[in-house]
């Protein structure tokens, strides 16, 4: 049995601000643009939003309360990835 292409949904090409939004909360909290692009596509749908300027409106909160928070994320990730003490000299066999 053959599809039509027509019952084949693809996702729709993001908005340009959106991306930029969601790039900077990205950055702000040391996550991959993907990530947070889910985190606020999460939180959306939570709160009923369907239409792209209600999701930027909602990255551009999220960004304020990241930002407002006083936590440095790239410094906490760079703290969990530093070795510690006798991992420092670590090597695996290949």
């Amino acid at each position: 049995m053959r599809r039509s292409l027509a019952c084949v949904a693809m996702a729709g090409i993001p908005d340009r601000a959106y991306n930029a939004a969601c790039g900077l909360l990205a950055s702000q909290l040391g996550i991959s643009l993907a990530a947070a692009r889910r985190k606020v596509d999460v939180k959306a749908s939570q709160q009923g939003f369907r239409d792209t300027p209600a999701k930027l409106a909602l990255a551009g909160q999220m960004l304020t309360e990241a930002q407002s928070s006083g936590t440095n994320n790239q410094e906490l990730l760079t703290s969990l990835l530093e070795a510690v003490g006798n991992d420092e000299n670590f090597m695996v066999e290949d």
